[in-house]
């Protein structure tokens, strides 16, 4: 896609159903998901075992002459006991990030929208037996308040030391806003984690919102209230995702979440007491 001067080419990781949808969005019920099937299975869920359907997706960003990267996926050679799905997870992403004319020297800015497994893996590559990082020219944009909070070892554990450690001194530690350039901006969404962002961009007459994990599935744009199991903080998550999908429809945003399979972003308007998706990217 291209959005005003910014070009946006989504580059993907990994592709699967993650466990059942009404674990993942534990509070939904199996009508909200029955009523929508014609259009949620099969990118977005798998009627026959009530499959979660996602992605890990990088965005890859071109603008104002630099080459930003939004999110960095799960990574190879982790280990992640907590999550054995993506233990010891090994895919050709250089090489696709490679096809889209990027090479990891040529990235100039990495945004961590916040600090879990699956946006913060490729921020490092095993080298030696060490992690050192991905991408040796970056400046890695990372959330003050998640990298504070997942320092703690009970709570980072493995995460922190292979993928955010590494890059520190190559890090800015931001909080309360941060402007990446004109048409770039870091905002605050808490809830996922206390730290979770959103990338806003504006340029020319287009907007649009990088909302991170702000969303897992297409039913908590119909819904908001229904949390994903992975949010921190349920009810905060719900409240930031109600005002983030507020605005986009008011302001015509095109929202675009991480894991969304099939079409990877949309067009929302206020439908009753929830919201509608009035138009696919």
């Amino acid at each position: 896609m291209r959005l005003g001067d910014v070009e946006v080419v989504p580059v993907l990781e990994w592709e699967g159903d993650l466990g059942p949808a009404r674990v993942v969005i534990p509070d939904s019920p199996a009508e909200l998901w029955r009523e929508n099937e014609d259009w949620l299975a099969p990118d977005y869920w798998t009627p026959a075992t009530d499959g979660y359907h996602a992605v890990l997706r990088t965005w890859l960003l071109r603008s104002a002459g630099r080459v930003i990267l939004v999110d960095t996926g799960v990574g190879n050679d982790r280990d992640r006991p907590q999550f054995p799905l993506f233990s010891g997870l090994h895919t050709d992403f250089l090489s696709r990030l490679a096809a889209a004319g990027v090479r990891p020297g040529d990235v100039d800015v990495v945004v961590n929208t916040h600090i879990h497994i699956d946006h913060v893996g490729w921020n490092t590559h095993l080298a030696g037996g060490e992690w050192v990082p991905t991408f040796p020219n970056a400046t890695y944009l990372i959330p003050r308040v998640d990298q504070e909070y997942y320092a703690h070892e009970e709570r980072g554990a493995n995460i922190y030391a292979d993928s955010i450690a590494p890059v520190l001194s190559q890090a800015l530690l931001w909080e309360d806003a941060h402007r990446i350039d004109a048409g770039l901006t870091l905002e605050p969404a808490p809830g996922h984690t206390p730290g979770a962002s959103l990338v806003r961009l504006a340029s020319g007459a287009d907007r649009a919102v990088f909302v991170g994990d702000l969303l897992h599935s297409p039913v908590q744009i119909l819904r908001p209230r229904y949390s994903s199991c992975f949010d921190e903080n349920p009810r905060q998550a719900a409240a930031t995702r109600r005002r983030v999908l507020e605005r986009a429809a008011d302001e015509r945003e095109l929202v675009i979440p991480a894991h969304f399979a099939g079409h990877p972003a949309a067009e929302v308007s206020r439908a009753g007491a929830g919201f509608a998706i009035s138009r696919w990217a």
